[in-house]
């Protein structure tokens, strides 16, 4: 978009533009593992009671039948937004009897990859896909990957800021649609580039159960016989233990442009790797081992730390989706869910995010060279293993500076962007939020990894021990709020109807399943 984030803000308050920025678009995403009471995973199907995964809107599984996830609708209200999160998860509570969500995002106790059980959608084909794809996870990274939660950040800002951004002639050139996804793949670019700093500042998994780690090479510190920590690590769950996968090395997915980032997506699900061609597609009962034994099985499996997306039809490639309408909003994939609050995000956070992601789109954005992504993923890593480091350099073009100074750098660029946003909602809310980031870089130990770190040292607790203690303290918090029977029915209504759907979509299914796939694989 071009010039300095104080003339970007300059520009539409003088073009209009301005009240629109207070119509941020918001929704979340949020990954709890179901555990029993004593801790370990749990072996019990997705409850009845909370409706179909495969249908339901709000209430379904990610990898394991013990992975929930919530997501909420979307809101231009923060308060809204976290409200409806919240009544997410008290209904749960009230439906899955001793059970509690496990509110770190790395996981613990785990007793082998065969005690993590892989999602059910019942028996129709797309339910017979996304079983068969997760079993190609498992085969490919193991099943102890799949099991780390996280919380997904969905953006965008309304159409008609857009419309009026790109009234008249642009460098951009194209459509609205194509200079909107532009506009959007800008801001991916930047993302990228600093991402770095939402690891320091929200980066929630410093330390691991050794049931995770199970023979794993790893440069963790034992902190007592059962838990392993980097001393001044961020988020492990963004390390190679975690989501980073060498395999997905192989893939170069181009963000310069739309058309570019399809063509190289869709070129790694259709470029078979012999790695996967051992494992085969079907065992010799002829059960789907995974689903092809291309790059990506299909386009969900490319592990990133941002996505463009647009909501896809029924049995739609989101690739497909995003060539004929554009993007739509942006999914943010970095975030660790946070052990201090009770649905593991809160307000502030949801306002530095807007604050980032508002940056990112309205900075200078030049596509990024080769080199520039080497150094991208080492600053990444440097921050998930050293983040809390006062001498951690990061490197900013072809010279090095220190993390927090860089930092600083960043936020006080997000300024005229909060007093904006505050003037706008006639609060000091993104100030605030501004001045809470800047001093955990000038005090580390106001980051939520250091907090856990703290309490594990001072409490003289495992990591399995503080994050059952929250856990129960979160159980207990949400079993106290205030009976809603208005929202119970709601909830009710919804799993019934889920069911409902599930067993349509069952009905109506009209081919094979092998045919299914092949009309999926194949949509132009």
């Amino acid at each position: 978009m071009g010039g300095t984030l104080q003339t970007f803000v300059d520009r539409v308050v003088t073009d209009g533009r301005a009240e629109l920025l207070s119509q941020i678009q918001r929704g979340i995403e949020k990954e709890s593992l179901r555990i029993a009471s004593d801790g370990t995973l749990s072996q019990r199907p997705h409850p009845g009671s909370l409706g179909s995964p495969l249908t339901h809107p709000y209430i379904t599984t990610d990898y394991s039948e013990a992975l929930l996830e919530f997501v909420t609708p979307v809101y231009t209200d923060i308060h809204a937004t976290l409200d409806f999160l919240t009544r997410i998860h008290r209904h749960v509570y009230r439906n899955i009897d001793e059970e509690k969500l496990w509110v770190n995002s790395m996981p613990c106790i785990l007793h082998g990859e065969e005690s993590i059980p892989i999602a059910r959608y019942g028996h129709s084909n797309i339910g017979l896909m996304k079983y068969a794809y997760r079993q190609g996870l498992s085969a490919r990274y193991g099943r102890m990957m799949q099991t780390i939660a996280g919380i997904h950040y969905n953006f965008s800002l309304p159409n008609k800021f857009w419309e009026l951004t790109f009234a008249g002639p642009s460098e951009l050139g194209g459509n609205l649609r194509d200079r909107k996804s532009a506009a959007y793949f800008a801001g991916i670019r930047n993302f990228h580039r600093y991402c770095w700093l939402l690891i320091y500042l929200f980066g929630a998994s410093p330390a691991v159960c050794r049931s995770f780690l199970q023979g794993r090479p790893h440069n963790l510190q034992e902190l007592s016989a059962s838990t392993y920590f980097g001393p001044a690590a961020t988020s492990i769950r963004m390390s190679d233990l975690g989501y980073s996968n060498a395999a997905q090395a192989h893939i170069n997915v181009s963000h310069d442009n739309l058309d570019d980032y399809i063509k190289t997506l869709i070129h790694a699900t259709d470029t078979s790797f012999s790695e996967y061609e051992r494992i085969g597609i079907k065992d010799d009962m002829g059960g789907y081992l995974q689903l092809n034994t291309n790059l990506l099985q299909i386009e969900n499996e490319y592990y990133a730390v941002v996505r463009p997306k647009r909501v896809a039809r029924s049995g739609e490639k989101p690739s497909h989706a995003l060539r004929e309408r554009g993007v739509e909003y942006l999914e943010v994939r970095c975030i660790d869910l946070d052990p201090f609050q009770a649905v593991g995000i809160n307000a502030e956070q949801v306002r530095f995010l807007d604050l980032f992601l508002l940056f990112c789109l309205f900075d200078d954005s030049p596509p990024a060279t080769k080199a520039e992504a080497e150094i991208i993923a080492g600053n990444q890593q440097a921050v998930v293993f050293s983040g809390r480091d006062s001498h951690t350099q990061l490197i900013r073009g072809a010279k090095s500076i220190g993390l927090r100074h860089w930092g600083k750098i960043n936020c006080e660029r997000m300024r005229p962007i909060a007093e904006l946003l505050d003037s706008l909602h006639h609060s000091r809310d993104y100030t605030n939020t501004l001045a809470v980031q800047l001093a955990k870089l000038d005090e580390p130990e106001l980051t939520p990894s250091a907090r856990i770190v703290t309490e594990l040292k001072d409490n003289n607790e495992s990591f399995y021990e503080f994050a059952m203690r929250k856990s129960t303290e979160h159980e207990q918090h949400f079993k106290d709020l205030t009976h809603n029977s208005t929202v119970d029915r709601q909830f009710v209504e919804w799993a019934q109807t889920s069911l409902d759907d599930q067993k349509q979509i069952e009905a109506s299914d009209d081919m094979d399943f092998d045919e299914f796939l092949n009309r999926y694989f194949t949509q132009q």
